[in-house]
This record gives C-alpha cells, structure tokens and sequence, in this order.
C-alpha cells in the first residue's frame, strides 16, 4: 500500500464523530426496554455519518449478512469512496441489553485498520479470550490453566493474587471458569454484557480490572485488538465452534479451530484506530448527559501509531444536529 493509501492521523478525530452521532441517538432510547428501537437509532446515525468519513472502507465486522442487514452489513463500502483504503468494524450499540435497562458499559464503537489487515470471523461467532493491560504483556497463555494466568499477571502487576480482579460475561457457561478463578483465590467481576469495554477495561489507568477471560463474541474480539494495538494491552483468544456444523463451517474456511489467536492474528499491522462513545456510564467512560436543548457525550480515541489516547468531551446542540442530519435524536430534553 502506498503512503498516500495510508491511514492519516486525522482518521481516528472523524471516527469519534461517528460513534458520538450513535450514541445520542441510542441514548433517547436507555431504560425503556426497546432493544430493536435502540439498536435501529444507532446503526441509522452511524451510518450517516460513517459515508462522510474521508475513506475506502469495507465493513469486515457489521450487523451481519446483507440480507439480515440493510445497513453496516459485512461486505458493505463505507466512507466516501476516497482516501485510505481500510477494514472497519463497527458495533453501534456494545451491550443493546445494558442500554434497554439502563445498565452500566453500553458504548458505541468504531475500530479501523489497513485494507485486508482484520481477521474475518465469519465462520464462528464465539471465541475463548483472555485479554490483559501492557504491565502484563507476555505473561498470559490461553493453552495453559485458569490458575497459572491468574497468578503470572498478578505477578506481572506485582499484586497479590487475592487483590487480583477478573471481568467474565455473566454466563451459564462460565460456570467453571468462575470457580476456577476463585479457587484460585482471585476476585470475579461478573459483567451482564459488553467485552469489549470489559477488555478495554484491563488496560485502562486506574480500572478495578485486572483481566477478561471467558468465551464472547469473536466480532469483539477483534474490535478488542484494535484498542490493545493502541494501548498497549494484550488478547489471546481461540476459535470456540458452537456445534459441529459450525466447527466444520471454520475447517472449510481454511480456519484452524485449536489455533491460539494473538494481537497481530486478529489485527495485523501496527496503523489501526479505536473510537467509543458512552452511551450509559461505565468504567471506561461516561455515557450521554442530556441538557436543555444539547447533550454531551464522553468518548475514548485511540490511534497505535502514535500510542496516543484521547479522552475527548463533546458539547452538542440538537437544533444544529437536526440541521444538519436526517437522523432523529428524539425530543429536546
């Protein structure tokens, strides 16, 4: 790829637009228990603005497949059709049941890297992870037990492992997990929904997260590697085949199903971007604050390049929004 096809560094300052513009469109939506009206707000609002974004982009983690999704399906052309040409993965709303509850961590994200650079996971919707903050990089091993990783990252953070935090999605299937962790003699913070901010979470300064592990959405994942690449954070996941049909599905995809994944298997390259936008509060930034005719919106950008992070505040008037788009933010607060 050429350098004019590069990524620039303004690239992550528009995407945060993007996320912003879904998640004051998901925030009229919170607590009322309407995770379809939620969900459609936002994938209308980022879509809108996602086709003024300066680029050539193909959504490789979407909605799902065309015909289940009129828009941010994967295999759909985003951006302006100019500048870098670029993978994208999206997920207006992380958390749809956090957002229709009123619960904690419901973001709205944005993840880009260079074309042909995101691992395709189409094939199996579920993979096992583990994810962990840059102090301990290199000291995780997803084919080695709940124990050992539990006590190498509290080593790795110099903590003992009974001040040692881990985030796993509240599951049925974690049951085990669970209690290896604990037998272990470390804490669990059970989470209703939304890994990736879980993720996010471990690399984050002053989190209360020390690692994620558990099985979740092997989409997320990948969104997950992004914002690793940019903080400096590790993942490791492997594929987890939901049936046979499933497993056979990833075999025929040339995908090897007892592979451990890493950072640079699910996003190659070091020039990717990461933008959330809160919708509710939550660990890794606060959600939508509604004012008298505005809002304002909390937002995480991150580009690996540089390494830099950005926690950006917006201020917006919804007379000026409605101006402008045709996306519906709901009535003046």
């Amino acid at each position: 790829m050429s350098d004019a096809k590069r990524p620039d560094r303004n690239l992550a300052m528009e995407l945060v637009r993007v996320t912003e513009a879904a998640a004051l469109a998901a925030g009229r939506w919170v607590g009322r228990g309407d995770k379809n009206g939620g969900d459609g707000a936002a994938v209308d609002a980022m879509r809108e603005l996602i086709s003024t974004v300066e680029m050539d982009g193909v959504v490789v983690i979407g909605e799902g497949e065309k015909d289940e999704a009129p828009m941010l399906y994967n295999g759909e052309r985003v951006g302006t059709g100019s500048g870098p040409a670029v993978d994208v993965a999206v997920d207006p709303i992380d958390g749809t049941r956090l957002m229709a509850e009123g619960r904690p961590n419901s973001i709205a994200v944005i993840a880009v890297a260079e074309r042909g650079a995101m691992f395709d996971p189409s094939a199996v919707f579920y993979m096992r992870k583990i994810a962990v903050g840059p102090e301990a990089v290199g000291k995780i091993d997803l084919a080695k037990s709940t124990e050992w990783n539990i006590r190498s990252v509290a080593q790795a953070k110099n903590i003992d492992v009974g001040d040692l935090t881990v985030c796993v999605l509240d599951r049925p299937r974690h049951a085990e997990l669970i209690a290896e962790i604990r037998a272990a003699g470390a804490k669990v913070r059970l989470i209703m929904d939304g890994d990736v901010a879980g993720a996010v979470a471990t690399a984050t300064d002053g989190s209360s997260v020390d690692m994620l592990m558990g099985v979740g959405g092997t989409p997320e994942g990948i969104i997950v590697a992004c914002a690793m690449k940019c903080m400096g954070g590790e993942i490791q996941g492997q594929l987890w085949p939901q049936d046979d049909a499933e497993r056979q599905k990833a075999v025929d995809a040339g995908l090897d199903v007892d592979a451990i994944l890493t950072t640079d298997d699910l996003v190659k390259g070091d020039n990717c971007f990461f933008a959330a936008t809160g919708i509710t509060n939550g660990d890794m930034v606060r959600g939508v604050s509604y004012r008298a005719n505005g809002a304002i919106t909390r937002s995480l950008v991150m580009r690996s390049k540089s390494g830099t992070v950005r926690h950006v505040e917006g201020r917006h008037k919804m007379e000026k929004l409605r101006e402008f788009s045709a996306v519906d933010y709901g009535q003046d607060a």
